[in-house]
């Protein structure tokens, strides 16, 4: 593989940008010990000098594979940079980094813009305030990295929507990541996927959620909030989706009426089962059947 590959100024029109996410830049390159940074191969356009700093008007997700360095800016102090760290750039947000001369190091990058990432931002999934997030030496993310240049290279029918699903993989990884991390240093990642196997084993029972808490060994407060911030639901909200994704299998798979499938799931009553299960599909229980056992669309194609 080269040093350095750079694919810059990507094209884009008005589908590519309805599309969500647009792609301006994407790239790879060795910084070797002792070597100025930014080398003579940066991209012009996104040149800069390690002692003022920049500011750019596009999202970057840099990636180090290699090597060590430093990063600041407006929201995050000086920090160390190791191998393996994500590095998000936020357009507006003044910033500076570069590798230690010591090491040098191996980075790529990805440059984009569009309401998809506005939207994420805006939700809270990224914050300017941590910028920076130590996933580890990842042969896939590489490999994501390297497919991203290969296609901007080549800029086939629909590579703006190709390079958006890239960017939305390794945004993943970066979200994904940071959430394992929290969980990793507060040392309960066991105890919430004990739980979550207790509430599997049990959704058709009625489970009470403090004994579940008391059974990981957490005390009931503690336990709901760690709960919903690990998995993004309540344990009560949890357990529900289980009993509803297990009625959507029973209505699809089996004969049984929504009465039999209501009790069987865990829910108390079958009034309560068929307004929970609409307003969580938007249909009711037996219309769902209808569309997934295909009588729905018998009846639509069916010659009178």
């Amino acid at each position: 593989m080269k040093s350095a590959e750079h694919v810059k100024y990507l094209l884009s029109n008005e589908q590519d940008i309805d599309w969500g996410v647009v792609i301006n830049t994407v790239g790879y390159q060795r910084i070797g010990i002792n070597t100025p940074y930014p080398s003579k191969k940066h991209p012009t356009r996104y040149i800069f000098s390690t002692e003022k700093g920049r500011i750019l008007n596009e999202y970057q997700l840099i990636y180090i594979a290699d090597g060590k360095g430093e990063f600041v800016s407006s929201s995050k102090k000086k920090v160390s940079i190791e191998a393996g760290s994500f590095i998000l750039l936020f357009p507006g947000e003044w910033h500076n980094y570069k590798p230690s001369k010591a090491t040098g190091w191996y980075e790529f990058w990805i440059g984009f813009e569009g309401l998809d990432i506005t939207n994420k931002v805006n939700s809270g999934f990224f914050k300017k305030s941590n910028p920076v997030l130590n996933v580890g030496i990842n042969d896939d993310i590489i490999h994501l990295y390297q497919l991203a240049v290969k296609v901007a290279k080549y800029q086939g029918a629909g590579f703006q929507q190709m390079l958006s699903g890239i960017v939305n993989l390794l945004l993943g990884y970066v979200y994904a990541e940071n959430k394992q991390l929290v969980f990793k240093d507060l040392k309960v990642l066991n105890q919430i996927n004990k739980a979550k196997i207790l509430m599997g084993e049990q959704y058709n029972e009625k489970i009470n959620i403090e004994d579940i808490a008391i059974n990981v060994g957490l005390s009931y407060s503690w336990f709901r909030k760690l709960f919903k911030q690990y998995t993004g639901f309540s344990p009560a909200n949890y357990i529900q989706e289980i009993r509803i994704q297990k009625s959507k299998e029973l209505l699809t798979n089996s004969s049984m009426t929504s009465q039999e499938i209501a009790f069987e799931v865990g829910f108390e009553t079958p009034y309560y089962f068929c307004i929970t299960f609409k307003k969580k599909t938007g249909v009711s229980p037996i219309k769902y059947r209808e569309v997934t056992q295909g009588r729905f669309l018998q009846t639509e194609g069916s010659v009178s």
